[in-house]
């Protein structure tokens, strides 16, 4: 669950180009890499981490990274820790055939864990009765799935989970991001209502509306689920009381929840109150989990409270599907650009607007565009960086979306001034003029009402 080179990196890592190679291990671990079969013949590579002089079968689990491909050095901190406290860990690169930024199955990464169990379970070292999976993030989506398909899955863990569809978590986090950074009005409305609907409507936020409980229902073994008390991304009070009604209503009395203090999502250390992505770990990391392991009773017996009730994600209004929006742009676009394209052509041949006419149109026809191709480019950066990279702010805005604004206001001033000078000098101006302006004009008009409702002229409903 973020700069333009980060957003790269992060569509490399979904494409499977973002993955580190192996880190050496350190003295007290020892690292063996591995490959094995993951669902449809696919070839998973991993490493297998475990305390170099541990003795003896030992608890053990397979580890599930969040979302993304960003190889499995991002958990190798997360993974070593375990291992020290006598955990033997596997991690492994999540596949790229299946997984990518706008294609994923949760099913098919559930089936993935299970061929990385068996890995695990043929091992000397391992306690098949301690064999268990943890998971991250979106890897709390894959868990449940795979822990209700097979007994051999003895325990999950899940932190930083989320109860929700990942549509309805995902504009939530982007609010909480905003918010942070100082960012109010429009631009928060736009990216929760009408931007995030269109994307949503078009496909392509691929497993928008999964249903995480359905999968906790099904799981039968004892649960451990935490939240960082800092977690900015996975609606931790509503997504514990979520989960814990699912297990409950499911019969499934071995569950227990708990928010660790002072971290971030995924329980991760924090200098920014839970805002920043650090990957520094707190000194006692994983001890409470790994003496759960062995030991794992609930620590209480009512289900967690609050988060109020379930928001949800508004349904696509007739005017915003993907298609008339794309429809909508490239007639202002058309609009806005046949006016300098067909003035240069004019130019070439030796002719000109009257003044009081040409200077308006040029304003028009310049912010028009600007704003028409600027609005959409801005928004898409905006979510795929998921509200995380924001820059610097005036008047509650960030300085890009305050300049689009104000070239939309500047459009409208322009629309103004060059129906005025046309009616005025109407009788100057030739015929094929008359076509380039109503084209022109229409465009103007056209943009108003877009501009409303994506927000760069007035408020916007959610």
């Amino acid at each position: 669950m973020k700069r333009w080179l980060m957003v790269m990196l992060v569509m490399a890592g979904f494409a499977g180009l973002g993955a580190a190679p192996a880190a050496a291990a350190p003295g007290d671990v020892s690292a063996t890499e591995v490959s094995f079969e993951g669902a449809g013949g696919v070839v998973l590579h991993g490493t297998v981490l475990a305390g170099a002089s541990a003795a003896g079968r030992r608890p053990a689990m397979v580890m599930l990274q969040g979302a993304g491909n960003r190889g499995r050095q991002a958990i190798r901190p997360d993974a070593e820790a375990y291992a020290r406290l006598g955990v033997v860990v596997l991690i492994y690169d999540k596949r790229t055939v299946g997984y990518s930024l706008f294609h994923r199955d949760y099913s098919v990464l559930a089936d993935d864990a299970l061929a990385g169990l068996r890995l695990l379970a043929a091992r000397p070292d391992v306690d098949p009765a301690r064999l268990g999976l943890w998971s991250a993030s979106e890897g709390a989506f894959v868990a449940p799935l795979a822990a209700a398909r097979s007994a051999d899955v003895k325990y999950v863990i899940a932190t930083g989970a989320v109860g929700v569809a990942p549509a309805v978590q995902t504009r939530w986090q982007w609010g909480e991001y905003l918010r942070h950074f100082g960012v109010s009005g429009s631009l928060t409305r736009t990216m929760q209502g009408p931007a995030f609907r269109t994307v949503v409507g078009a496909g392509l936020f691929t497993e928008g509306d999964f249903d995480p409980l359905a999968g906790w229902r099904e799981v039968r073994q004892p649960v451990l689920a935490e939240w960082g008390e800092l977690d900015h991304d996975a609606m931790p009070e509503l997504s514990a009381r979520l989960i814990a009604g699912a297990l409950h209503d499911a019969g499934n009395t071995h569950a227990t929840f708990r928010t660790v203090p002072g971290v971030r999502h995924t329980l991760h250390l924090t200098a920014d109150g839970g805002f920043d992505h650090l990957a520094a770990i707190p000194s006692d990391y994983g001890r409470y989990e790994a003496a759960w392991i062995d030991a794992p009773a609930p620590t209480a017996a009512e289900l967690p409270a609050g988060g109020g009730p379930v928001p949800a994600v508004a349904p696509l209004r007739w005017y915003e599907s993907f298609g008339l929006q794309v429809a909508g742009f490239a007639l202002l676009v058309v609009g806005f650009a046949a006016f300098p394209l067909t003035a240069a052509f004019r130019r070439v041949r030796g002719r000109r607007f009257a003044p009081p006419v040409r200077r308006p149109a040029r304003w028009l026809a310049g912010a028009g565009l600007a704003a028409t191709l600027g609005a959409p480019l801005y928004l898409f950066f905006m979510m795929a960086v998921a509200a995380q990279v924001v820059g610097p702010t005036l008047l509650g805005r960030p300085l890009p979306w305050l300049l689009l604004q104000l070239l939309a206001l500047a459009t409208v001033v322009a629309l103004v001034c060059t129906a005025i000078a046309w009616r005025r000098h109407r009788g100057e101006i030739s015929a094929p003029e008359h076509v380039r302006l109503t084209l022109l004009v229409t465009a103007g008009a056209l943009f108003l009402p877009l501009a409303v409702h994506w927000g760069l002229l007035a408020g916007v409903r959610g």
